[in-house]
């Protein structure tokens, strides 16, 4: 029978020790990225769910369907910045470029109807926010990897 048991040692001999440390340092410094990309998956559900939680009118169906969809895409994006930040660091300016255009919308795609005091509003708060939390998760990526270089 193999003896499988774990003996006690110093770790320092062990030959992934370099990994180790960089893998434990890069979860220590997490927190901040973690309630940043919560932050980004909250307001994608909210972007989701607003045409319903504000009343949007019965006449904005371009503005309902545009809203669900970029909701997705950003609740998505804000998961996919907790899995894997590195990878997902490009995708933070089309997140920009997204809440930029949740400003613009209420003119954009409702043309033909009027969009009413609250939806533009919720547009426009939503689409800043979204715009925020892509500048702050762009500079926590680049901030951890100028960290790492250094």
């Amino acid at each position: 029978m193999a003896n499988v048991s774990h003996q006690a040692g110093d770790l320092s001999t062990h030959p992934d020790i370099s990994e180790m440390r960089t893998r434990y340092a890069r979860m220590m410094d997490g927190p901040q990225g973690v309630a940043v990309d919560g932050l980004v998956f909250l307001a994608g559900l909210y972007l989701a769910i607003s045409p319903y939680v504000v009343h949007f009118s019965a006449t904005s169906h371009e503005l309902t369907i545009t809203n669900l969809i970029l909701g997705i895409g950003i609740a998505a994006l804000g998961l996919g910045l907790t899995i894997a930040p590195a990878r997902m660091f490009g995708l933070t300016w089309a997140m920009a470029c997204a809440g930029v255009f949740l400003i613009i919308s209420p003119w954009v795609v409702t043309v033909g109807h009027t969009a009413t005091r609250g939806m533009i509003w919720n547009q426009v708060v939503i689409g800043g926010l979204t715009c925020l939390l892509a500048f702050t998760a762009a500079g926590m990526v680049l901030g951890a990897a100028r960290r790492r270089r250094i």
